[in-house]
C-alpha cells in the first residue's frame, strides 16, 4: 500500500524501496538532467552525461527497507506531478551525490564515490553529448559554470522544478549545503532564464556520438591483439594431449558443413506463401501470410538478411526481447516481407518461433540492425501486426492479410473518434506517433485493426516488434478492449515496455463508495502476460473520479494474481478526504467475503473504510466464502 504525496505542512513520510523505484522509473529524465546541471562542467560533457545516469541510477535505497524521506515543497505543477515522497527522496540523493562530486579531491582522505569516475554505465570507442543549443543556451552554460556547485543547485531547483526560495533552501539544507542563502544569492546574480533548462542542450537523455581518438585506440588494438593470439597459442599448447579440453562426443569437426545450417542461409529455399493461402486455411497466424514487399525477389539483399541473422558482425545492433533466443536459423525461414520502407531496407522473416527484422540503409550496409521477437503460439491478434520501422518516434507496421482496415486510438481521450490509418498495398501501415517515451504520459496511442469478419482488436507498441494485446474484463473471460477501459490504466503500460509483453488485461475487479460522500472510485487489476511465460507483472489500481490517471496501491511479478489460474485480488490504500480526514481503504475481487485489517477492524462483503492515520502502516488479509485467506498483492 502506499499513500498519496504529502502536502508541505505533513511530517516526512516513509518511502519504501518500491515506491523510490517508481518515482525513479518516472522522473528519470528530469533527474538525470537535474544531475547533468549541477555537475562541475570541469568534467567534460561525456563524462558529465555517463556521471549524471550513474548518480540517477544509484539513488534508490539500500536494502529492501523502508526510509524517512525529507519533506519538501512541491514543485511548480502541483504535489501530484513531481511532489510526491518517492521524488523528493531521489531527487534528494541525486542532488547530494552531484554536490559531493564537485567538491576537491584531498590527500589525506578517501575520495567518495561520486568523485570517481562512474563504474556503470560504461560506452567503449564513443564519447557522449547532448545536443546542441542555440547562442542563448551556450551563454547560459557559460553563466553557470562560473558558479559554485550549490550555486547552480540553487539556479536549477528553481528552474527546473520551479521551488521557490524557501523551498530551494530546505532541499540544499538536506543536501549537505553549508550555507544554502549564500548559494540563492549567487544563483540570484544571473539572469533568470529558466525557460532554456528544458533545451536539448541540457538533455543527456538525447545524445549525439563521435569517436574516441582512433590512433591511440587502434595502438591499444594492436597489442590487444598481439596478447589474445599469444593466449590463444597457448591454450592450444596446452589442449593438444589426448581428447583435449571437452571432447564434443558423436559430432562432426567443427569444419564440417551442416546441410540444413546452409540451407538455411540460401534465399533461394525461403518458404513464400502465396497471397491467398489465408483465405482457404483454417489458421490466422504468421504461417500463413503472404511474402510482401517490393525486394522478394532481391536475392543479394535476402542473403545478407540471412548472413548477419546467423553471423551478425560486430558493427551490427542486435536486439532481442526478453527469453528470445538470437542464434542462428535451424532451417530455411519464411519470408513475411521485404522492401523500402522510409530510408531503410526491411526483411522480416519467421522461423516458427520467433520474428527477425532485419535493416539496414537505402544506400550501403554500414549501421545495420537485427531485432529478435518469440511469437510461438501467437494467433488472432497476436498475429495481427508486425513492426516494419520506427523513425523519429513514429511507427509503422506490416498488418495481417485479412486485416480490413487500421485506425490509431488515444487511450486518454476515450471520446474521440480514432484516426483512419491508410495502408499500402502491401499492407503497410503510414507512419504515426507511438507512446510517449519521455516520463509525461500526456497521450498513448493504440492501434485498432478490423479483420474480414468485422472484428476490431487494440494493441499497443511496448517497445518490441510485435504488439502487446490490449483485453478487458475477468481473467476467465477477457473481451476485447476499448479505449475507455484503458484511459486511467494507459499510462502504467509504461512500467512494462521492453519486458516480453505478449498481452496486458485491465480488470475492474470492484468498485466503492468513498466516505463523506466523496463519490465512488474504482479497483483495477491489469496483468501483463509474457511469451516467454514466466515474469508476468499485475499491479492493482485505485482509481478516482478526480484523478487523471490510478494511484498504484499494489503491484507483483510472476504471481498468478488476476490470472486464470488465481483469479482472486486483494489491495488498499490510504486516502484523504476532501475534508482531510484519512481512511484505510480495501477491496478484493468479487469473491472475498470479508476484509480484515491488521489493527482489527473487519468488514463483511469484498469492500473495507475505515479511519485511521496518514502514519498507519496497516496490511490487510481477506476471506473466500470456502473459509480460504486471500493476501494482499505484493
Amino acid at each position: 500500500m502506499q499513500s498519496p504525496p504529502p502536502s508541505p505542512s505533513d511530517p516526512a513520510p516513509v518511502v519504501d524501496v518500491e515506491q523510490a523505484e517508481a518515482a525513479l522509473v518516472e522522473h528519470y529524465p528530469r533527474l538525470v538532467r537535474l544531475a547533468y546541471l549541477v555537475l562541475p562542467p570541469s568534467l567534460g560533457r561525456n563524462r558529465r552525461v555517463l556521471t549524471a545516469h550513474s548518480l540517477a541510477q544509484r539513488a534508490l535505497p539500500r536494502g529492501r527497507t523502508s526510509v524517512d524521506a525529507v519533506a519538501v515543497p512541491a514543485p511548480r505543477g502541483g504535489a501530484a506531478r513531481h511532489g510526491d515522497a518517492g521524488y523528493a527522496y531521489v531527487r534528494l540523493h541525486v542532488l547530494r551525490s552531484a554536490l559531493d562530486a564537485g567538491l576537491p579531491l584531498k590527500r589525506k582522505a578517501w575520495p567518495k564515490r561520486a568523485q570517481l569516475p562512474p563504474l556503470l554505465p560504461q560506452v567503449w570507442g564513443l564519447r557522449l553529448f547532448p545536443r546542441s543549443g542555440g547562442a542563448d543556451e551556450l551563454a547560459l552554460d557559460q553563466r553557470l559554470s562560473a558558479l559554485s556547485g550549490p550555486a547552480r543547485a540553487a539556479y536549477v531547483l528553481r528552474g527546473l522544478d520551479g521551488l521557490d526560495d524557501a523551498g530551494a533552501c530546505a532541499v540544499l539544507t538536506a543536501a549537505g549545503c553549508d550555507a544554502p542563502e549564500a548559494a540563492l544569492a549567487e544563483a540570484g546574480g544571473i539572469e533568470a532564464r529558466y525557460d532554456l533548462l528544458a533545451s536539448p542542450e541540457f538533455d543527456p537523455c538525447s545524445l549525439q556520438a563521435r569517436p574516441t581518438d582512433l590512433m591511440r585506440r587502434r595502438q591499444h588494438m594492436r597489442a590487444a591483439g598481439v596478447a589474445a593470439a599469444a593466449a590463444l597459442v597457448c591454450g592450444a599448447l596446452l589442449g593438444l594431449p589426448g581428447d583435449g579440453w571437452g571432447p564434443d562426443g558423436a559430432a562432426a569437426p567443427p569444419y564440417a558443413k551442416n546441410p540444413a545450417g546452409q540451407a538455411a542461409l540460401d534465399p533461394g529455399k525461403l518458404t513464400k506463401v502465396a497471397a491467398a493461402t489465408w483465405k482457404r486455411s483454417a489458421r490466422t497466424d504468421f504461417s500463413v501470410w503472404p511474402a510482401r514487399g517490393n525486394l522478394t525477389g532481391d536475392k543479394a539483399l535476402l542473403r545478407r538478411a540471412l548472413a548477419v541473422w546467423a553471423r551478425p558482425g560486430e558493427s551490427v545492433q542486435v536486439s532481442a526481447t526478453p527469453g528470445t533466443a538470437a542464434g542462428a536459423p535451424p532451417g530455411p525461414a519464411q519470408l513475411l516481407f521485404a522492401g523500402e520502407v522510409d530510408a531503410a531496407r526491411v526483411v522480416l522473416l519467421y522461423d516458427g518461433l520467433r520474428i527477425v527484422r532485419y535493416a539496414e540503409p537505402r544506400e550501403g550496409t554500414s549501421g545495420a540492425a537485427l531485432d529478435f521477437a518469440r511469437v510461438d503460439g501467437a494467433t488472432g491478434a497476436e498475429a495481427g501486426a508486425v513492426v516494419v520501422n520506427r523513425a523519429d518516434g513514429n511507427i509503422r507496421y506490416l498488418t495481417a492479410p485479412w486485416v480490413t482496415s487500421s485506425s490509431v486510438q488515444d487511450l486518454l481521450k476515450p471520446g474521440a473518434k480514432g484516426a483512419s490509418l491508410p495502408r499500402s498495398e502491401d499492407g503497410v501501415t503510414g507512419p504515426f506517433a507511438g507512446p510517449a517515451q519521455n516520463g509525461r504520459c500526456t497521450s498513448w496511442n493504440a492501434l485498432r485493426l478490423r479483420d474480414n469478419s468485422g472484428a476490431v482488436r487494440m494493441s499497443t507498441d511496448l517497445g518490441e516488434l510485435v504488439p502487446a494485446h490490449l483485453t478487458s474484463g475477468r481473467p476467465q473471460a477477457p473481451r476485447e478492449a476499448t479505449a475507455a477501459d484503458w484511459t486511467k490504466s494507459a499510462c502504467s503500460l509504461a512500467s512494462v515496455r521492453s519486458h516480453g509483453v505478449r498481452s496486458v488485461n485491465s480488470w475492474a475487479y470492484a468498485r466503492q463508495t468513498l466516505p463523506e460522500g466523496d463519490g465512488a472510485a474504482a479497483w483495477v487489476c491489469t496483468r501483463a502476460e509474457t511469451w516467454r511465460g514466466g515474469g508476468s507483472r499485475v499491479l492493482a489500481q485505485f482509481q478516482t473520479p478526480e484523478g487523471p490517471a490510478g494511484a498504484v496501491a499494489a503491484k507483483a511479478e510472476d504471481s498468478p494474481a488476476c490470472g486464470t489460474r488465481d483469479p482472486q485480488v486483494l489491495a488498499g490504500v490510504l486516502w484523504k478526504s476532501r475534508a482531510g480526514h484519512w481512511y484505510l481503504l480495501g477491496a478484493g475481487s468479487k469473491d472475498v467475503t470479508s476484509i480484515t485489517a491488521s489493527g482489527g477492524e473487519r468488514a463483511r462483503g469484498n469492500v473495507l473504510a475505515v479511519r485511521t492515520e496518514r502514519s498507519t502502516r496497516a496490511r490487510l488479509s481477506g476471506e473466500l466464502a470456502d473459509g480460504r485467506k486471500v493476501a494482499t498483492l505484493r
